[in-house]
């Protein structure tokens, strides 16, 4: 599935949605509600998904190169196989997040951790 252009869903509840293998690259989502989604396979290479609730979502395989996670809650996401290279996080962002599977040291190397406020 694709959803073409320029998203803007800031706020947007999406819990529980079926959004797998959707493109969703570039998309503004922030501060949306996530929980529970379902974004396997899903590009959300370059969307804005700081401050998103994504406790619960499925996030196996997507695509999450250069995406901004800051402030996001990633409790419970599963990210087995997702593309994490160049995305933003929060450091202690990482002590909540499942990384299994796929995950290689050069896509955690390659993230932009900055420190919590």
């Amino acid at each position: 599935m694709t959803a073409r252009g320029y998203i803007i869903a800031l706020g947007a509840d999406l819990s529980d949605a079926n959004l797998s293998y959707y493109n969703l690259s570039g998309a503004d989502l922030r501060d949306a509600d996530l929980r529970g989604a379902n974004l396997m396979g899903a590009d959300l290479s370059g969307a804005d998904l700081s401050g998103a609730d994504l406790r619960g979502a499925n996030l196996m395989g997507a695509y999450l190169r250069y995406a901004d996670l800051r402030e996001a809650d990633l409790s419970g996401a599963d990210l087995t196989g997702a593309d994490l290279r160049h995305v933003k996080l929060i450091s202690d962002q990482l002590m909540w997040m499942t990384l299994t599977g796929q995950i290689t040291p050069v896509q955690i190397r390659q993230c932009a951790v900055v420190e919590a406020a």
